[in-house]
């Protein structure tokens, strides 16, 4: 649960930009898409491997 600090003179506005990026910075979004289906542990390291290499070769390829 977020429990946001709005302060009396505080706008509506900005208590919701405030809600919004507390939301975002928890990701639960992405965590509930990531839940959605199962993925086996020897597939998420596979693509976590992968995907380490490809930010070396970006990395690499940039200097």
């Amino acid at each position: 649960m977020l429990i946001i600090d709005v302060k009396e003179a505080e706008s509506i506005d900005r208590a919701l930009k405030k809600y919004k990026k507390k939301f975002e910075q928890t990701q639960t979004v992405k965590q509930l898409r990531r839940r959605k289906h199962f993925t086996k542990p020897s597939v998420e390291r596979r693509s976590e491997v992968l995907k380490a290499i490809n930010k070396q070769l970006f990395i690499s390829k940039n200097v």
